[in-house]
This record gives C-alpha cells, sequence and structure tokens, in this order.
C-alpha cells in the first residue's frame, strides 16, 4: 500500500512546489508599485534583478520624461538623497550637485555630492536601459530619432532586441527607418544555424556601407574557417569588395575637402596680404600679428559676452576688422609710409612692429594660449552618409573664405575706393595728377588689408588656440600663396591656395607633414625660376613695376 502511494504523493509535492514559487514570483511582482511615482520610491533600496523589473514596468506605463530617466540613470547621473531617498538627475559641479526631478525635469534646487548615493546599474541593467531608450525613440515621430535609435540597437543585437525591431518592422511608414531595421535583422541573421539564411542575409547587406556592416562582413571573406557554407563565404567576399571600393572613393573625397579647408584658411590668411603686398609692394611681416589681433578680438568678445558664445563670435567679425584695420593704418602712419620704394628697409621696420606686437599681447593676456570656445553650430560632424562625415567648422570656415573674397571682390570693383586703389595701383602719378589723394588712399589701402588679416584671425580661433606666436605659424606660407599665385591678383590668390592646401594634404599620407611642406616649398622655388610672375601675373602698367 505504501509503495502504491509513493508516487502519487511525490507529484503531489512537486505540483505543490511549483505552485508555490510560482505563486511567490507572482507576489515578488505584485509587490512592485503600480504608479510611475511609487516605482521611482522603489528604485534605490532595489535589488538589480528588482530594478530590471522596474524599467519594465516604467516602458509599459510610458510616463512622461521616463526616458530622460533612464539617459541619466545610464550615464550615472541618477542618484538618490540619503536622508529621505528621493530620486534625482544630477550634474556635478565640483563639491555640489545640481538636482533635477525626474517627474517633471525641473530644476531643484542644488546639494552637496556627499549627502547623495548613486543608483548604480551593471551590464544586464545597462543593456535593459538601452533597450527601452531605443524603444522610447522608436515611438518618436521624428524619421531621424527612430534611424538613430536601431543604430544603436545594432551595436548589441540579440533575441530581444531582435523582437522588438520585428516589431517596429511592421508598424513602420518610414523607408529609410524599415531600411536600417532590415540591416539589423540581417546582421542579427548572419549568426543563424541555417546557411541559406546567412547566405540571404549577407546578400541583403551587400550595397551596405555602414562600419558595423563591414566589420561583420570581413571575417567571413578574410576567414576560411568563419563560415562553414562556400556560398556565403563567396557572397561576403563580393560585398567587402564593393565597401572597400566606395570606401577608398570616400577617403579621396574626404582628403580632397581637407585640402580645401587648409585652403581656404590659406586664402583667409593671404587675401589682405595680396592687397598689401601685391597693390602697395609692402612687404609686410607684421601680417600675421594681424591676425593674431583678430583672434584676441573673438576672444575678447566671448568674455564680454559668456552667455552668447555664438552672437559674439558673428559680432567678433566686424570688431576684429574694425582693431586690426587701425592698428595697420598706424603702422602705416607712422612706419611704413616713410618706407615707400624700399623694401628691405619696409621688411626689417615691419618685422620689428611683430616683435612690439607680439610683446604687447604677452603683456596684456599673458604668454599662454587661450581657447575662443566654438557655437554648437560649428561643432561636431555633418554626417552625409555611412563612410563620409565633414566636420562643421571647416565647411562653414570654407564658406566664410569665399564670401569674404567675393564681398573683396566687391569692393574693389564696384566701389570708389576700390576704383582709386586700382588707379594708385597701375599708375600712381597720374592717379595723384587726376587729383586722387594716394596718401590717403594708401593707408585706407594698407588699413583694408590688415582688417581683412583680423577676419582672418576670427576663423583661425576656430581652428586652433590663440597665442602670441599665432600669426607666425601662417605668414610664411600667405607669402607663398601670393607669389605662386600672380602678385597683386586675387583670383590668383584663391586658385594658389587652394591649390596648395589640397596638394599638400594629398602628399601628407604618404611623405608625412613636414616632407610634404618642404616638397611643396621645392616646387615653388622650381616654379617662381620659370614663372617669376606667378600663375596669374599683371599685365600692362601695373606689370612694369615689378
Amino acid at each position: 500500500m505504501a509503495k502504491h502511494m509513493a508516487g502519487p504523493m511525490v507529484l503531489l509535492l512537486v505540483l505543490l512546489s511549483f505552485f508555490c514559487n510560482a505563486r511567490a514570483d507572482a507576489d515578488d511582482d505584485a509587490a512592485l508599485p503600480t504608479d510611475y511615482p511609487g516605482l521611482l520610491a522603489a528604485l534605490p533600496q532595489a535589488d538589480f534583478s528588482t530594478r530590471t523589473q522596474i524599467v519594465a514596468r516604467i516602458v509599459e506605463l510610458k510616463p512622461p520624461h521616463a526616458r530622460e530617466l533612464f539617459a541619466a540613470w545610464l550615464d550615472n547621473r541618477l542618484e538618490s538623497r540619503q536622508s529621505d531617498g528621493k530620486l534625482f538627475l544630477v550634474e556635478a559641479h565640483d563639491e555640489f550637485l545640481d538636482l533635477t526631478d525626474p517627474l517633471t525635469l525641473q530644476a531643484a534646487g542644488s546639494g552637496k555630492a556627499e549627502d547623495f548615493e548613486q543608483v548604480r546599474n551593471n551590464n544586464a541593467l545597462r543593456k535593459t536601459l538601452k533597450v527601452a531608450i531605443a524603444e522610447y525613440d522608436l515611438a518618436d515621430p521624428d524619421p531621424r530619432v527612430r534611424i538613430a535609435a536601431v543604430k544603436q540597437m545594432r551595436r548589441d543585437l540579440d533575441e530581444e532586441t531582435e523582437a522588438v525591431l520585428r516589431q517596429q518592422l511592421a508598424v513602420e511608414k518610414d523607408r529609410g527607418v524599415q531600411r536600417q531595421i532590415n540591416v539589423a535583422l540581417a546582421l542579427r541573421a548572419l549568426v543563424d544555424t541555417d546557411p541559406a539564411k546567412r547566405l540571404a542575409a549577407v546578400q541583403a547587406l551587400d550595397g551596405e556601407n555602414a562600419p558595423d556592416v563591414y566589420n561583420a562582413l570581413l571575417p567571413l571573406a578574410r576567414d576560411a574557417g568563419a563560415d562553414p557554407d562556400v556560398a556565403v563565404r563567396a557572397a561576403a567576399l563580393q560585398a567587402v569588395k564593393h565597401i572597400e571600393i566606395w570606401r577608398g572613393f570616400y577617403e579621396a573625397l574626404e582628403t580632397l575637402f581637407f585640402g580645401l579647408s587648409l585652403g581656404s584658411v590659406l586664402v583667409l590668411a593671404s587675401i589682405g596680404l595680396a592687397i598689401t603686398f601685391g597693390v602697395m609692394g609692402v612687404i609686410n611681416m607684421a601680417h600675421g600679428e594681424l591676425m593674431m589681433l583678430g583672434a584676441y578680438t573673438a576672444y575678447v568678445m566671448q568674455q564680454l559676452m559668456p552667455h552668447s558664445i555664438g552672437a559674439a563670435l558673428l559680432l567678433s567679425i566686424p570688431a576684429a576688422f574694425v582693431v586690426s584695420g587701425l592698428v595697420g593704418i598706424a603702422i602705416e602712419r607712422s612706419v611704413v609710409r616713410f618706407l615707400y620704394g624700399r623694401p628691405l628697409e619696409t621688411l626689417l621696420a615691419t618685422f620689428g612692429v611683430s616683435l612690439v606686437l607680439q610683446q604687447l599681447v604677452r603683456s596684456v593676456f599673458s604668454p599662454l594660449n587661450r581657447s575662443v570656445a566654438s557655437p554648437s553650430w560649428m561643432s561636431g560632424l555633418w554626417q552625409v552618409n555611412d563612410l563620409f562625415s565633414l566636420t562643421r567648422n571647416r565647411v562653414i570656415i570654407l564658406g566664410f573664405s569665399l564670401v569674404v573674397f567675393a564681398l573683396l571682390r566687391l569692393v574693389l570693383n564696384r566701389t570708389s575706393l576700390g576704383l582709386k586703389v586700382r588707379a594708385v595701383a597701375q599708375n600712381r602719378s597720374m592717379a595723384k595728377a587726376m587729383g586722387v589723394r594716394t596718401e590717403r588712399i594708401d593707408a585706407l589701402t594698407f588699413g583694408l588689408g590688415s582688417g581683412i588679416a583680423g577676419v582672418a584671425g576670427v576663423a583661425l580661433s576656430q581652428l586652433t588656440n590663440v597665442g602670441p606666436n599665432l600669426g607666425q605659424s601662417y605668414i610664411v606660407d600667405a607669402f607663398m600663396v601670393v607669389v605662386f599665385g600672380g602678385v597683386g591678383n586675387l583670383w590668383g590668390t584663391l586658385i594658389s591656395g587652394m591649390g596648395l592646401g589640397v596638394v599638400n594634404k594629398l602628399l601628407e599620407p604618404y611623405a608625412g607633414a613636414v616632407i610634404a611642406k618642404i616638397l611643396v616649398l621645392l616646387f615653388l622655388i622650381l616654379f617662381i625660376q620659370r614663372k617669376p610672375r606667378g600663375l596669374f601675373p599683371q599685365k600692362g602698367r601695373a606689370a612694369e613695376g615689378m
């Protein structure tokens, strides 16, 4: 009898144990609050497993500002006050924390860091938070936000993220988002046990140039043991070759852009010199220091307007033009006007002026470099596609240099000042006989070239630190550009500046930055021996005195 009862008793005990465990799990889940504030209140004292459940419950509730909570938690900026356990999003400033209420995202004062404790997470919880943030972003009305969310999920694909992406694909209407989801699902299928599905995934990825796609396909194409299926490896090899062709194309395009970017800097540094050296025949060795003054003007404007960095930068352009222009007029009136026709003495005198300006800046601002902040619209990258991106500050400076060039051409060709400048440059004696005040035109011309040097300094402040020696890095290159393009020819300055910038960047990967500059200098020496007046020499009476 006992033997017959043993089997049913064991089965009953197993069922009872299973029921009790299931009831206990249900009780644990039911113990979680059903409202969002209650979930936040339970978070600081919960263990990692319970915190994962809280995240899942919050995702179900979808309360406002929950995404900001998850993002701060992921960045280790979620802390609880030890006195009452209240949660805050924090920003650290020395020994104090700026507090933000997670329910309203309103500022909640500040507190000492020692009074707060960080709500920690582990690898599993961080993964859960990333998926939760992605789910919020996938519901965003902006397709760009949804695409960014899909790309974020592609970094850590598993069954959970695959299920989320398939659910989104069923309701997604935007073709761009659909394409990115299909890429993610194809990347996930590369590890499928079915060779047919792996082959279909590789074929679906053929034509996609994203770095994660390339990194996933490269082992299949290069390692014979990465996949046992020959067809999969052959398809992967073909896809990798297509990606590498496009990578080479965009690398060449990127080199061209950086060359034009360097060229735009050279043009800005040279275009003012093309006036003072090309039109007036004055070798102004203080031209680099005039650029330095423009850069320091941008720095001072940002110190005067610390909360409006973008406006300060825009206002520093006319301010730098005025400051450097007035200093240039002072140099012309006090030094240069006594040395016309004596280029060697002019060179030595303006070199002395450059040393004076450097020491003046060291005395006022100290010898240390200063940093000029970039506004948000000049920061970061402009992502053209998966393989090609441009730095925003260099794109803007490239456009800015072309605008400055166009405005200078407009002034010289369409204004009374420009007419008189060209008249004095072509035939000073005849211009003076016709009533042109040549001394006044000399001062204004020198001031115009100096003002443009100041504007160039503002642009340089966005690419490098501002210091007393800023101008010395560009003065030699500026003279090279002016001489190579043709003395006094603005179009020659533009073309030679852009050309030398591109040649430098083309040579750097093979010869290095220093050797590239030496090769360019040797080329210019040989070129000037054959064509002493540059690419675009002046003609007529303007060229007779050269």
